[in-house]
């Protein structure tokens, strides 16, 4: 009884501990090739890195040495060489009107005259006087000399020819007043008057404008206004004679920036011998900073910024290599090298997010030939700078 009562436990034991040795085994034989296989992200870690260790795709484009023009495009408006409203400084009643409208006429030409009826009468009066007191004054003098007058007479006679004369003088002017001639030769528009109107001083006639060169007026930003000196070039188009430029130079510089708009007024100068181009016409100014005949451009793609550099990926035996580079203007998608490049480099434009560090294997996909590049010599397109 006693003997029986050890047994079971052992027999017991031994059940449980060949229990346990079976379920190990069938834990054990499962496993096998689940560690021989891998997961698919372990295999798409692998074959991510298999690629990394072979050369990175990357397109290239090389740097081009352009001819690059510095330019500012703005709008104007055009002005008369010299132009004036002819107004009356004297009211009258028109008599005569000596021009066509929209007529050349001359430098000194009388184009409107007044009644002058009484301011003429009155001009013939004061030389009447005035030939008087001169007779008067030459007999006094004689008189004088002979001791029959006294001096203070013959120096009254001698004041009043000059009160005379200075009366004659006022009549003239008087009358010069009811003539208009032209200031300055040009051609004249349409009147306002006709012949009989009665005007009163200060009333428009007609203007009379010289066009045989023209005045452009324009803005630009202030920025620029160091850049900007006199006789620089200019080329100006207008909407109502498409497709012609007219060539033109900075006349003079306004030494007040408006302070309103930041804005500083400049004045071309235009040669208008056939007469197209007409005052307040809309102009499109396009002001020529600067020109540089090798300037180094690249696409704008290539740049990568890194901190406060501004950097690219050269292409250099087959390698990638970070190069710090300086840029200057840009241009439809392009930008200019300053500094860190040459003529002739290759940079890198696409795939430079798989590069990671300096000398990385790259094989070019394109050739060089897959970003549009500038002909070399070529005018860089124009930049705009709303004035």
């Amino acid at each position: 009884m006693k003997l029986r009562r050890l047994l079971y436990p052992a027999v017991a034991a031994v059940g449980i501990g060949a229990l346990g040795a079976y379920a190990w085994q069938a834990q054990r034989q499962p496993l096998a090739p689940v560690e021989q296989s891998k997961s698919p992200q372990d295999a798409g870690k692998g074959q991510g890195q298999n690629k990394a260790a072979g050369p990175v795709a990357v397109d290239v484009a090389p740097v081009a040495a352009v001819r690059l023009v510095e330019d500012v495009n703005a709008v104007g408006t055009l002005r008369s060489n010299e132009a004036v409203m002819l107004r009356p400084e004297v009211a009258g009643r028109i008599t005569r009107l000596n021009f066509s409208d929209g007529a050349q006429v001359r430098k000194g030409q009388v184009l409107v005259a007044f009644d002058a009826s009484v301011n003429q009468a009155e001009v013939r009066q004061a030389r009447a006087e005035l030939g008087i007191a001169r007779a008067n004054f030459e007999r006094n003098a004689d008189l004088a000399k002979q001791k029959f007058i006294s001096d203070r007479a013959r120096d009254e006679s001698q004041a009043n020819v000059q009160v005379l004369e200075a009366r004659l003088a006022l009549a003239e002017a008087r009358l010069s007043k009811l003539e208009i001639r032209a200031p300055f030769s040009g051609v004249v528009g349409i009147r306002n008057v006709s012949v009989g109107d009665y005007v009163k001083d200060g009333a428009d006639l007609v203007n009379l404008e010289d066009i045989s060169s023209v005045k452009v007026d324009f803005r630009i930003p202030e920025r620029f206004i160091d850049m900007v000196k006199r006789g620089q070039s200019l080329e100006v188009a207008v909407d109502a004679l498409p497709g012609k430029p007219f060539l033109a130079r900075v006349e003079a510089i306004d030494p007040q920036i408006d302070s309103n708009g930041r804005a500083a007024l400049l004045r071309g100068r235009i040669d208008n011998p056939e007469g197209r181009l007409k005052p307040g016409m809309f102009a499109r100014v396009r002001l020529i900073l600067s020109e540089r005949e090798n300037a180094l451009m690249i696409p704008e793609e290539a740049i990568v910024p890194q901190g406060d550099k501004v950097t690219v990926w050269k292409l250099a035996d087959g390698k990638a290599v970070r190069t710090e580079v300086r840029t200057g203007l840009r241009r439809e998608a392009r930008v200019e090298i300053t500094e860190g490049l040459r003529a002739g480099d290759q940079v890198i434009v696409a795939g430079q997010v798989r590069l990671s560090r300096d000398n990385t294997p790259v094989r070019v996909i394109n050739g060089g030939a897959g970003v549009q590049e500038a002909k070399p010599n070529a005018a860089a397109p124009r930049a705009t700078a709303n004035g």
